[in-house]
């Protein structure tokens, strides 16, 4: 073969490889969009459909590591499954900068190259230890700030199921946040032996901007029950699992009262024992199965457009009554609207 054609041909194989690298790049998930609804309110949505086995990186935890990397005097994370190799790196440079780490996790997930290497630096660590789940998805940065939300630091939640992570820089936030984690890390406080946090559920003034509850102890069903019923012109829900009777029962009544109601709920949960799927279905409640291969894993309500209700509480008994969880309830209509955004997403995929 004369060097004319070998040439030609090193010059096609450069080419092609230049072709594969820009395809790669340009099916690479960018960080999902990240409205500042406020100065105190930061919202990101996971994109499953731009993620590709080879490319994972530029989801949501971007934005988490980033902070992480800027946090000063302390980090304390309750998760309930932790493997994104990237945010165990983020915790070992806090801890070696002489940052205050401290984690608690649910036991049945501690078996991950990034919790070893955590536990291995001698970062402080609680393990529930209950056949309950310690099911928290949040970070608490320098006492000023809470990251919260449905998505775990996982790989799965991060770049193939749908979620979200909404960071709130609130010192009041931070602190509700910080005593729900010292009742865990310091008192190993689980399930049903937390202690009710009346005087941490409505913040921000007369107002009530910002409301913060934790289960089993705050009896979020029944807060979640009373919002639906104030409802006057829509809701949208989005829930990986639904097995409450009770906002079953008030997502139906609101429906049959002609507010115009409209959910999703993951295809892997309906066949569940005590999935309302069906009953919500039978009661003409426009409630589809989402289009997500993996999983739908938001747990998430809008109400009339200006309400967002959202954390790691499933709309299940479990998360009412066993499980440690966590929610938040914002009264802020720009936060709203981007979670309706991605409530149409989902939705406009889901099947009828």
């Amino acid at each position: 073969m004369n060097a004319v054609r070998w040439r030609a041909l090193a010059f096609a194989a450069l080419l092609l490889v230049l072709l594969l690298a820009f395809l790669r790049l340009s099916r690479s998930p960018t960080i999902s969009p990240n409205p500042l609804t406020s100065a105190s309110i930061e919202v990101h949505f996971t994109r499953p459909s731009l993620a590709g086995p080879q490319i994972l990186r530029g989801g949501p935890e971007t934005a988490l590591i980033e902070a992480l990397d800027g946090a000063q005097q302390s980090v304390d994370m309750a998760i309930y499954d932790l493997d994104l190799p990237s945010v165990g790196q983020a915790l070992l440079r806090a801890d070696g900068r002489g940052v205050a780490v401290r984690l608690v996790v649910e036991s049945d997930n501690l078996d991950t190259p990034a919790l070893h290497d955590l536990i291995a630096a001698g970062v402080p660590l609680v393990a529930d230890g209950l056949p309950s789940l310690m099911h928290n998805k949040f970070t608490v940065i320098d006492g000023r700030e809470v990251w919260t939300g449905s998505m775990n630091y996982t790989v799965n939640d991060a770049y193939f199921n749908d979620n979200n992570l909404i960071r709130l820089r609130d010192s009041e936030a931070a602190a509700a946040y910080s005593a729900e984690f010292d009742e865990m890390f310091r008192q190993t406080r689980f399930g049903a032996l937390s202690v009710p946090s009346v005087e941490a559920q409505h913040l921000g003034g007369p107002g009530r901007a910002l409301e913060v509850y934790f289960a089993p102890e705050d009896g979020v069903a029944r807060r979640v029950v009373r919002l639906i019923e104030d409802a006057d012109q829509s809701i949208a829900f989005l829930a990986f699992a639904l097995t409450s009777e009770e906002i079953a029962r008030s997502l139906e009544m609101k429906s049959a009262a002609g507010v115009d109601v409209r959910g999703v709920v993951d295809a892997g949960q309906v066949a569940n024992l005590g999935s309302r799927f069906e009953e919500l279905l039978d009661a003409g409640v426009d409630v589809r199965l989402d289009g997500n291969p993996d999983r739908m894993h938001h747990k998430v309500i809008v109400i009339d457009g200006q309400i967002v209700i959202t954390g790691s509480y499933n709309f299940s008994r479990s998360a009412e009554t066993q499980n440690d969880e966590n929610l938040i309830v914002l009264h802020d209509a720009a936060a709203a609207q981007a979670y309706l955004q991605e409530f149409e997403r989902v939705f406009s995929l889901a099947a009828p």
